[in-house]
């Protein structure tokens, strides 16, 4: 449904990512952040899901066109490990956010596991998005606090995780409470990664409830 393209930094240089059109001109759009996997098919069909919703989808490639296979976390662990999260939020995720605003329109952010971090990071950094939803990622404190967060946030957590533990989703909780922010955060009796039905984690009805809970959010403030 989509095609891959290229679009340009705000410093100049070169991007690339996965655009998926709404069949309706002048849609509000949404950047869609990859897990640490790459950006993998599936991540190219939640952005083509979005497009039938009603919304441009663009998913940037933040590793550059390496895709890790499902079954080598150390290699995945590795890609993560060495992407510059700041370069990538204030560069090429800001890109992605301006390419969709050429028409005018309202752009959100979603992302899962790594790009719900990335998600959450660019909630306090790029001007651009009106909102967010972040699923089963945290940034670390040193670089996005709780309190930096500048427009609504709508939170998917797996009760299952041994990354963004439970324990750290109720201090995330706690923070966006203390600081007064605009958000709405779930928990599904699910494990990490639900949403992706290429792997054994997936949920289908956790899926369905969150994404129904995302297109709500996503319609209410891009409208």
């Amino acid at each position: 449904m989509g095609t891959n393209i290229s679009f340009k930094r705000p410093d100049g240089q070169e991007a690339s990512g996965y655009f998926a059109p709404a069949a309706e001109a002048h849609a509000p759009g949404i950047v869609v952040i990859q897990e640490w996997w790459g950006l993998q098919d599936q991540i190219r069909g939640i952005a083509d899901r979005l497009a039938l919703a009603g919304f441009n989808a663009l998913a940037p490639d933040l590793y550059s066109g390496i895709v890790v296979p499902y079954h080598d976390r150390e290699a995945a662990a590795k890609a993560m490990g060495s992407l510059n999260f700041l370069d990538a939020t204030d560069e090429s995720v800001r890109g992605a956010a301006q390419f969709l605003k050429r028409n005018g329109s309202k752009v959100g952010i979603t992302g899962f596991c790594m790009g719900g971090a990335v998600s959450v990071l660019a909630a306090c950094r790029v001007a651009e998005f009106t909102c967010a939803a972040p699923f089963y990622g945290i940034p670390p404190e040193a670089v996005a606090k709780p309190a930096d967060v500048k427009i609504p946030l709508q939170c998917h957590f797996a009760n299952i995780d041994d990354w963004c533990t439970p324990a750290a989703v109720n201090a995330f909780e706690a923070d966006l409470k203390a600081a007064g922010k605009n958000f709405e955060l779930y928990r599904y009796d699910a494990e990490h990664g639900f949403v992706n039905e290429q792997r054994g984690a997936h949920d289908r009805e956790d899926t369905e409830l969150a994404w129904s809970r995302a297109l709500g959010f996503f319609r209410k403030h891009l409208a």
